[in-house]
């Protein structure tokens, strides 16, 4: 079992102990902040872009693809009601290198997404998840 220890420092600001690793949360100033940290929201998404990263350069180096740099750029579409949510996730994967080879890269993202990620797995219940995927700029998929 996971557990994340959240601690109030004061008015919106929180210390977050996740794995002996901590990081502050907070709020934007006009919310009752002071900006110290990232809000909970946009860390939903770099939890899911890191969950199908390290899947993905995992998948990709027992394939052997050599990359010279490798991104994954997650933007979340919140609604305009409250509770204001996610209802729309684009998560882009931006590769560069000499020779990649399309199709191990779709078959890199496709297997994180159905069959590796768990943060995936459970968003994508609740949220639609679009993938873009760029070789060297160049949108493939």
């Amino acid at each position: 079992m996971d557990t994340v220890d959240i601690k109030w420092n004061e008015q919106m600001s929180f210390t977050v102990d996740v794995d002996g690793h901590s990081c502050v949360i907070d709020a934007k100033g006009e919310s009752g902040g002071l900006d110290e940290g990232p809000r909970p929201k946009p860390l939903l998404l770099s939890a899911l872009g890191g969950c199908t990263a390290m899947d993905v350069i995992s998948i990709l180096k027992k394939m052997r693809v050599k990359l010279d740099s490798f991104n994954v750029l997650v933007e979340g579409e919140l609604t305009d009601q409250h509770p204001k949510h996610y209802h729309t996730i684009i998560i882009k994967y931006m590769l560069t290198g000499q020779n990649i080879n399309p199709e191990k890269v779709k078959k890199a993202v496709k297997l994180s997404e159905e069959s590796y990620c768990g943060v995936s797995h459970v968003l994508k219940q609740a949220i639609e998840i679009q993938t873009k995927i760029y070789i060297n700029e160049v949108i493939i998929a």
